[in-house]
């Protein structure tokens, strides 16, 4: 039988989206072999929710305090075990339930992509004899497998929690304590790691079996990188093999074209990247094969004889069974992230009525690229979600800032010895009185206001899609981090129906000035660019930007790319994409760095 990591069910998989929109999403579709990713980033949610599904499911539940030792990642430990035992009950459930109209197993089998296993399915329904129908009915029982359930460490928040008059210990990190209690479960899955390289997480991960070989070569628990482009992935899965540690998938995420945090990098385009890696697949693994068996040898374990293969997947826009289809022939791409169309199935994902309907509704102009994110990096977002609503609020009554309830994002040190978060009222207030005293034109005091009091507390409300409508904490004030992709969707959705949308069997409603999710993304590459180089010759500053003539050439090598992939391969639309491909050609060459 396959292997569930290697080859699962579905070539699709929801990422992770937020903290509180996915949190419980294993529980929702993992028994139809659907994998979704879970965030680790915050154990007070996570043992909140342990807290709700436990209660639900009639199960015992033993609180577990911040202040008890190794609370986070026992917290995780004790979820992540809770979530797998579910899902296995779900999966014995499914297994002996009757394949009649509306079932469970039905359910199942009727949302599994053209694939063998489908075919036997329609074969078995076209069966008339009882003896031979239970048959195959036993051998599709048999091959029933769920979906993952993965978590996501985001490797650059990592604070150190320090107790007072004491060193932390070296083990004592968010992020090292996260991926502990993910080790320490029961889960057979993928951890993702994201937001960049961790060296010392990195060599963490080895001190723990189940992420190293086994005699026949899988591993329990894989890793995955989620990487901006071929370059990140040969460095990172480089360092990791030299450890011992093999990455099992590459997770390629645009840079602009995606929700939450966007690092848009120096304008490389998703096809690019995507030919890069179909070009350097064989190359890179066997290059990797050979650093991880030395790596191995390093520490003492022997090479299995089946050397493992990774996996390429991509996330960030995708919203047609056209785009689907075209990123897994052409780039021979393994798998594919839908994660904000998501927003609009509350069969799947964690969303109150209010915020439901708010998404329904949106357009274009209602998602903003925001800098609502302490960590300073762009931030998409819903303009009218109550975080956002709250904190302009808070700035009309002269109190910008808000409390810092978790403090997961505390980084600046500015004005204190103990690290505060650039969202917290605390911080704000001392830069906006340290602004007072600055030289500085109307222009750049009000761009420099505007910059200071944009971020908001997205740590505490990004778990308000769950806390809220769960009762948890029905004054929450939620963040909604939609990518710009999910101006598109119009129409709440059903599971079944997102997914016979994926597959092509049906066509969900989307609006006609949808463009391509590669248009989409040059267009947000030039957008940028052309806000960048205004800011610049307006004389304000550009932190972070990239050499622009840099973002320009590599911009019209996408362009050159997209011309030809229109020309070989599309066979609908493709007029229309010529037409837009060519308007935004003549729109960069008018900007001049």
């Amino acid at each position: 039988m396959s292997h569930p990591l290697t080859d699962p069910v579905h070539r699709f998989f929801i990422p992770v989206m937020g903290t509180g929109f996915t949190i419980d999403t294993p529980l929702r579709v993992a028994r139809y072999g659907i994998s979704s990713v879970v965030s680790l980033v915050d154990d007070v949610l996570i043992e909140q929710i342990r807290h709700k599904v436990a209660e639900t499911a009639g199960r015992a539940y033993d609180a577990i305090g911040p202040k008890d030792e190794d609370a986070r990642a026992r917290r995780i430990t004790a979820y992540l075990d809770l979530m797998n035992d579910l899902v296995q009950e779900q999966m014995d459930r499914l297994r002996t339930s009757a394949f009649t109209a509306g079932s469970e197993i039905t359910r199942y089998f009727e949302m599994l992509p053209p694939s063998p296993l489908r075919n036997l399915y329609e074969r078995m329904l076209e069966v008339r004899d009882p003896e031979r129908r239970a048959e195959l009915q036993q051998a599709l029982r048999d091959r029933i497998r769920p979906g993952g359930i993965d978590v996501n460490i985001m490797t650059k928040l990592d604070r150190a929690k320090v107790a007072r008059g004491e060193e932390p210990a070296a083990d004592s990190s968010d992020a090292m304590a996260a991926l502990r209690g993910y080790a320490r479960s029961k889960l057979t899955s993928s951890v993702v790691l994201s937001a960049g390289l961790n060296r010392k997480l990195y060599g963490y991960l080895r001190e723990f079996a189940d992420f190293l070989p086994g005699p026949d070569g899988t591993m329990a628990k894989r890793i995955v990188l989620k990487v901006s482009d071929y370059r990140s992935a040969r460095i990172q899965g480089t360092l990791l093999a030299k450890l011992g540690l093999w990455v099992s998938e590459y997770r390629i995420e645009s840079g602009l074209n995606c929700g939450g945090h966007a690092f848009g990098g120096a304008g490389t385009l998703m096809g690019p990247i995507l030919e890069d890696f179909r070009q350097e697949r064989e190359a890179l693994t066997g290059s990797l094969r050979k650093v991880w068996c030395t790596g191995l040898e390093k520490i003492g374990r022997t090479a299995p004889e089946n050397l493992p293969e990774f996996r390429v997947t991509v996330q960030g826009g995708i919203g047609t069974a056209e785009e689907n289809e075209l990123l897994q022939e052409n780039y021979e791409v393994d798998g594919m992230g839908w994660a904000s169309p998501f927003l609009l199935v509350p069969e799947v994902v964690n969303i109150d009525a209010e915020h439901l309907a708010k998404l329904s509704h949106a357009g274009e102009d209602d998602i903003q690229l925001s800098k609502a994110s302490p960590l300073g990096v762009p931030f998409w977002s819903l303009k009218e979600s109550s975080s956002e609503t709250t904190r302009r609020e808070r700035i009309a009554e002269g109190k910008p800032g808000s409390a810092c309830p978790k403090g997961y994002l505390v980084a600046n040190t500015e004005f204190t010895q103990v690290p505060i978060c650039t969202a917290s009222r605390a911080y704000q207030r001392r830069k906006l009185e340290e602004l007072e005293s600055q030289n500085l034109s109307e222009a750049e005091r009000r761009d420099a206001t505007d910059q200071i009091m944009a971020k908001a507390c997205i740590c505490h409300d990004l778990a308000g899609a769950a806390t809220s409508p769960l009762g948890i904490d029905p004054d929450a004030q939620t963040a909604v981090c939609c990518g710009p992709n999910t101006a598109y969707f119009s129409r709440v959705a059903r599971l079944r129906e997102m997914v016979d949308h994926i597959y092509g069997r049906i066509q969900l409603p989307l609006a006609d000035s949808r463009p391509h999710m590669f248009l989409k993304e040059l267009s947000l590459h030039v957008d940028r660019l052309s806000e960048e180089l205004a800011r610049k010759r307006a004389g304000l500053p550009t932190p972070g930007m990239p050499d622009p003539a840099k973002v320009r050439d590599e911009l019209a090598a996408g362009i050159a790319h997209y011309r030809t992939l229109a020309a070989e391969r599309f066979e609908q639309g493709k007029t229309g994409f010529r037409r837009r491909l060519a308007a935004l050609g003549k729109e960069l060459e008018g900007l001049k760095p």
